[in-house]
């Protein structure tokens, strides 16, 4: 019975070898002179305070730093403008918009594809426009907003129906162009 004790501990040990490695390593904090001179070129407003951060927040902060000098000048605009407007909102809208993204990233993928097409052609449209129908959907009930949202998916998420143009994936219809502004 004794050596079915040894392999079975054996065994075991083996199998989980990798996760307590892993999770030992998840612990050890990095000292900020253990940082690449990108890292530290890309962190330093954090140099300070580094040593004292908790080691999940310098991981993920070394994999922003990761990300960051894989982007091109563009993107790194685009994420310095978000950061700016988060900087900017409010307790209440931090929240908000972490739940937005929760709730986005339970969706099945398909639908986040969709969404993430929406957009596209939303961010397209000229400032004017995007005001326009920024504007338009504030003045809209609940109610009112509750139907747009179901003729949308009965539509399949044709732009038509909020005064847009036919995406890739909708056809034209020259009998019914721009419904919902006929209604007004």
């Amino acid at each position: 019975m004794m050596p079915n004790r040894r392999l079975i501990l054996i065994s075991l040990l083996l199998l989980l070898w990798p996760a307590l490695s892993w999770a030992a390593e998840g612990d050890t904090p990095a000292t900020w002179n253990q940082l690449s001179p990108q890292e530290q070129q890309i962190l330093k407003p954090l140099r300070d305070r580094w040593d004292s951060l908790p080691p999940e927040r310098q991981q993920h902060l070394r994999e922003g730093a990761k990300r960051w000098q894989t982007m091109n000048p563009e993107q790194r605009a685009q994420v310095r403008e978000r950061f700016n407007r988060w900087q900017k909102m409010s307790p209440e809208q931090r929240q908000q918009a972490r739940q937005r993204y929760e709730r986005f990233r339970r969706l099945p993928p398909e639908q986040q594809e969709r969404l993430r097409k929406r957009m596209e052609w939303f961010r397209s449209l000229p400032p004017e426009r995007r005001a326009e129908l920024r504007q338009k959907w504030q003045s809209m009930t609940p109610e009112q907003r509750q139907q747009f949202r179901q003729r949308r998916q009965r539509n399949n998420g044709a732009a038509e129906d909020f005064g847009g143009r036919p995406g890739p994936n909708r056809p034209e219809r020259p009998d019914r162009p721009g419904r919902m502004m006929q209604r007004e």
